[in-house]
């Protein structure tokens, strides 16, 4: 069982935030300057299978939000974050490579955002029918709940899946790791701190995600990978970091509720991980999804149609659920229950009126413009918006 030791206390990041990258759709194909491919023979192409794609062993501790600094009812489960566990053997790992890193995925998925350089998303199940299989399957689902201290579902289709890439050359890996080298020996020259390398050029930026549930998981080598980890801010703004899961090993977060940020990772040359969106099963809890960090790297037909659709659900489940309640009293003789139906309108007015507000007209979404709508720390909102100042310059 690992300790609670694995939480190592940051320092809160105070240096120059990084400024934008390209912000637009690649679907014409433009591409990183080093692009992955993971070859696979048609021959060796198969489909998921359960028995044999999945190789889970519990993680060895996973933090409550309590432990985290925040309160029980502070999101959909009392449960905040996991250690890394094994998920996904090496060939299911091989399978999922092969398809989210083929050329119509580059081609036609590919986006860009000022929280990440490169990403790869809405490819499922089109491009990627194994990767589709893999994390609706009934035995996945299963594992991801009982972590998650709740029942989940994948959040959307076009969220399955979702691919975060870092990558450079050999050359690019040993300047990156003197450059470390020679500023630790220069900090501890001068008898400084310093700000801490790995808070430079994070992976992904601070935010929060538009889902309550995410798991991440692992699609790169790490044996010589260093940092990589994922940062957390705590309730009372401390920041901690998670060991970074090994490939084929997943990390499950209540993303939607804590603020949180893939720092940089040294010593090798591609870190790919694979973010999968999960929300609660039943439509009698809450969802507090939005759509600010997914909205300006998306698809937004397709993803209004299935965020609609999956809301649209919930609200005819609800309304099934508050007739047959009002026909069980009216059998049993009991009295209306006036002030609990209005209660029931008014809430789902609200639910309503979220939705309207997050399908932004098309023409005002600006592509890979993330707002600060999602952060929950002061601090952060204005290192966003100063870094938004500086990219109008």
């Amino acid at each position: 069982m690992a300790t609670a030791q694995t939480l190592t206390p940051l320092p809160v990041p105070t240096g120059p935030a990084r400024l934008p990258v390209a912000k637009r759709k690649t679907a014409s194909g433009s591409k990183p300057l080093i692009q992955i491919k993971e070859e696979l023979p048609p021959s060796e192409r198969v489909s998921f299978d359960a028995s044999k794609h999945i190789k889970f062993t519990p993680p060895s501790k996973v933090y409550t939000m309590a432990e985290l600094g925040y309160s029980d009812r502070h999101g959909v489960s009392p449960i905040g974050v996991s250690e890394p566990f094994p998920l996904f053997s090496d060939e299911a790992i091989r399978q999922m490579r092969a398809e989210v890193l083929s050329d119509e995925v580059w081609e036609n998925c590919q986006y860009s955002s000022d929280l990440a350089q490169c990403q790869l998303r809405g490819f499922a199940p089109e491009y990627a029918p194994f990767v589709y299989d893999a994390w609706k399957s009934p035995e996945t689902l299963a594992i991801i709940s009982k972590i998650a201290g709740v029942d989940l579902v994948t959040a959307m289709d076009f969220e399955i899946g979702h691919i975060n890439i870092s990558v450079q050359s050999e050359e690019q890996k040993n300047k990156a790791l003197a450059a470390v080298a020679e500023k630790k020996r220069r900090d501890a020259d001068e008898g400084v701190a310093g700000c801490p390398w790995e808070d430079e050029q994070p992976i992904v930026d601070w935010h929060t995600d538009s889902y309550p549930f995410v798991c991440v998981t692992m699609l790169s080598d790490c044996t010589e990978m260093i940092g990589g980890e994922t940062a957390l801010r705590k309730g009372n703004g401390e920041v901690v970091k998670v060991r970074g899961p090994q490939m084929g090993s997943a990390v499950i977060l209540q993303g939607r509720y804590i603020e949180h940020q893939a720092l940089r990772a040294l010593g090798t040359t591609e870190r790919i991980t694979m973010v999968t969106s999960f929300r609660p099963r039943s439509s009698a809890i809450k969802d507090d999804t939005v759509l600010t960090t997914v909205r300006p790297i998306s698809d937004l037909g397709e993803l209004y149609r299935q965020f609609t659709e999956y809301r649209f659900e919930m609200l005819q489940d609800r309304l099934r659920d508050i007739n047959r309640l009002a026909r069980d009293r009216h059998r049993a003789r009991r009295p209306f229950d006036t002030r609990g139906v209005k209660r029931f309108i008014r809430e789902q007015i609200e639910f309503l009126q979220h939705m309207e507000k997050e399908i932004v007209d098309e023409d005002k979404v600006q592509k890979g413009v993330v707002d600060d709508s999602h952060l929950i720390s002061e601090d952060l909102k204005q290192r966003s918006r100063k870094r938004a100042f500086a990219a109008l310059e």
